[in-house]
C-alpha cells in the first residue's frame, strides 16, 4: 500500500469547532467525524490536544494562555491544600479542648 504523499492540514479553528460538535449531547463523535471527512481518531487525538492546550480556541471563544492556565491549576491546588489544613486546624483545637478537658477529670478525681 502506498503511502499518502499529501497531508490535510486543519487549521486550530476547524478543530475546535469539530470538537464542539463531537461534544454535543447524543452526538456520536464517529458521526461528526464521518461527515468532516476526518477518521474518528483524529477527533479524539484533537480533543486531548486541545485539553493540553496544544490546540488554542481562539480569543473570542475564552482563550486562555498557557502561563495564565498553569496559574489556574496551581491555585486550585492551593486551594484544596488551604482546605486541608483548615480540617487539620479544626481538628487539632478539637483534640485540645478533649485533651484539656480529661486532665481536669482527673485532676478533680
Amino acid at each position: 500500500m502506498a503511502r499518502k504523499t499529501k497531508y490535510d492540514y486543519y487549521d486550530d479553528d476547524f478543530k475546535v469547532t469539530a470538537i464542539e460538535l463531537g461534544s454535543l449531547p447524543k452526538v456520536k463523535s464517529k458521526d461528526i467525524a464521518d461527515i468532516l471527512d476526518i477518521h474518528p481518531v483524529m477527533l479524539y487525538r484533537w480533543k486531548k490536544e486541545l485539553r493540553d492546550g496544544i490546540i488554542l480556541k481562539a480569543p473570542g471563544k475564552g482563550q486562555i494562555s498557557k502561563q495564565t492556565s498553569d496559574e489556574l491549576k496551581r491555585l486550585k491546588q492551593v486551594e484544596k491544600s488551604f482546605i486541608r489544613l483548615q480540617q487539620e486546624h479544626e481538628l487539632l483545637k478539637k483534640s485540645i479542648q478533649f485533651c484539656s478537658s480529661l486532665k481536669k477529670k482527673s485532676s478533680s478525681s
